[in-house]
């Protein structure tokens, strides 16, 4: 079976900046963001569809990104994480927790940010502090 792009990335063949990663989920930042703090949240175990995940591993998937929510909060400048579901982009199932001001910040037509790999490994370890800190 081929593996996705975001199974190399937690299986460490592709790097990625992880922010966190429990036993069943893993976090990382998004490597074209709409906003800076755009992290992807994904299931380690490979699933196409995120409303195909049996109950346990998407409610532990929503827990955990809540959790990840959280932290970004504290390290992103915003006033609330916005969260997207497409799903059509990677055939992994995974959520888009971004750094919002308005409702029209989570548009992916928007050009990307272009963050020097400096920013964006400031960035992970920064949410990564905080959510190292965070129990829910």
């Amino acid at each position: 079976m081929t593996m996705t792009v975001f199974s190399k990335i937690i299986a460490g063949e592709i790097p990625s900046y992880k922010v966190a990663e429990d036993g069943k989920n893993y976090a990382f930042l998004d490597i074209n963001p709409i906003a800076r703090g755009h992290v992807l949240a994904v299931p380690k175990t490979e699933n196409d569809y995120l409303f195909t995940l049996n109950d346990e591993s998407l409610s532990h998937l929503i827990l955990f990104s809540k959790r990840v929510a959280l932290a970004i909060e504290k390290a992103v400048p915003c006033k609330r994480i916005g969260m997207a579901v497409v799903g059509l982009e990677v055939p992994h199932a995974h959520i888009h927790l971004i750094p919002i001001q308005g409702i029209y910040d989570i548009d992916f037509t928007r050009p990307k940010l272009k963050l020097t790999p400096e920013e964006m490994k400031a960035t992970a370890a920064e949410i990564a502090k905080f959510f190292a800190e965070i129990k829910v």
